[in-house]
C-alpha cells in the first residue's frame, strides 16, 4: 500500500516533468553540432558547404509554400539580410510533412521563394524533418530539445549558436520580426565563435 511519502514523491516527479515540458526553448544537454558530418543537399542540386555554417549563428526553419505562415519568408529574408554580415545564417528546409503544403519539386520551391519573397538565404532540398526518416540535422535537434522542441508544423524555428549547440526554439506562430526571436538571435550573435 502506497504511503503518503510515496504519493508526495510521485506528485513531485509529475510536477517536475510538467514544468520541464512547459518550459519552451529549454535545451537539454547535447553534443555540439558538427556541420561537416551532415549531408547538406542544396535545393539547386548542389551541396551547401559546411564552412558556410561553422562558427555562425544558424536559424533553422522548416518551410512550406502553401501554408498560412508562408508569408514569414519575407521576415526571414529581412532577418538574414540585416544580420548576415554579423554572422547569422538562415537555413530553410522545405518539407511536405505538415498538411502536404510543400507539394512542388525542388525547382518549383526555389522559384517560388525567389520570385515571391526575394529569398537568397540557403535552402536545402525538400526533407523529412520528424521521425526516424528525419534529416540528421533534425534528429540532432530533437535530441537537443527533447520531444517538446520537435517541429509540429511549418515554420518552426531552431536557433543554433556559433559553438554548434542548440540555443532555443520557437513555434510556428513566432514571427521572424518578433522581439523574442530577434533578441535571441542578437544574443547568439554576440557570442564568440568556437575555436576550430
Amino acid at each position: 500500500m502506497p504511503t503518503i511519502r510515496d504519493a508526495a514523491q510521485s506528485a513531485a516527479g509529475i510536477l517536475s516533468a510538467v514544468l520541464m515540458l512547459s518550459a519552451p526553448g529549454a535545451a537539454v544537454a547535447a553534443d555540439a553540432l558538427d556541420w561537416a558530418s551532415l549531408p547538406l543537399p542544396a535545393i539547386d542540386g548542389g551541396t551547401l558547404a559546411p564552412d558556410a555554417f561553422r562558427g555562425k549563428a544558424v536559424l533553422l526553419v522548416n518551410t512550406a509554400s502553401q501554408c498560412g505562415y508562408t508569408g514569414q519568408y519575407e521576415g526571414l529574408q529581412k532577418l538574414w539580410a540585416g544580420r548576415r554580415d554579423r554572422g547569422l545564417v538562415v537555413l530553410g528546409v522545405p518539407s511536405n510533412e505538415f498538411g502536404g503544403q510543400e507539394p512542388g519539386s525542388n525547382a518549383q520551391v526555389a522559384s517560388f521563394c525567389e520570385l515571391n519573397y526575394g529569398v537568397d538565404f540557403p535552402l536545402m532540398e525538400k526533407q523529412s524533418i520528424t521521425g526516424p526518416q528525419a534529416h540528421p540535422l533534425y534528429r540532432w535537434a530533437a535530441a537537443a530539445t527533447g520531444p517538446q522542441g520537435v517541429p509540429r508544423w511549418n515554420f518552426h524555428k531552431i536557433l543554433i549558436g556559433r559553438d554548434g549547440r542548440l540555443v532555443e526554439w520557437f513555434g510556428s506562430s513566432v514571427t521572424p520580426e518578433s522581439a523574442t526571436l530577434t533578441a535571441a538571435v542578437d544574443k547568439a550573435l554576440a557570442q564568440p565563435s568556437a575555436k576550430p
